[in-house]
């Protein structure tokens, strides 16, 4: 499990994504206080991902949240679900 970002803000346009792609505010959370992998993408900025059970349809969902972490507060800078578990989850 890869550290919380617990001092975080959501950015108008990560708002407008989550609300498009169905993610809402409780998934997000859930995603910055335990996620599973921390990943970098470039300096500054990571995504947190967790390996999430969602409806619609009820299945199991990769939540990826990118974060700018050079930020005060850090700064959720949009979302998405996908259900390519293979392509972004990292193995040990």
């Amino acid at each position: 499990m890869a550290d919380p970002i617990l001092d975080y803000a959501i950015t108008p346009h990560a708002v407008f994504e989550m609300e498009r792609r169905g993610l809402d505010e409780r998934v997000i959370a859930r995603v910055m206080e335990a996620p599973g992998q921390r990943v970098g993408v470039r300096p500054g900025r990571v995504v947190l991902q967790s390996r999430i059970w969602m409806e619609a349809p009820a299945r199991e969902y990769l939540v990826r949240v990118f974060v700018d972490i050079d930020k005060r507060p850090a700064e959720v800078v949009t979302a998405y679900r996908t259900t390519k578990l293979a392509k972004y989850w990292r193995e040990a």
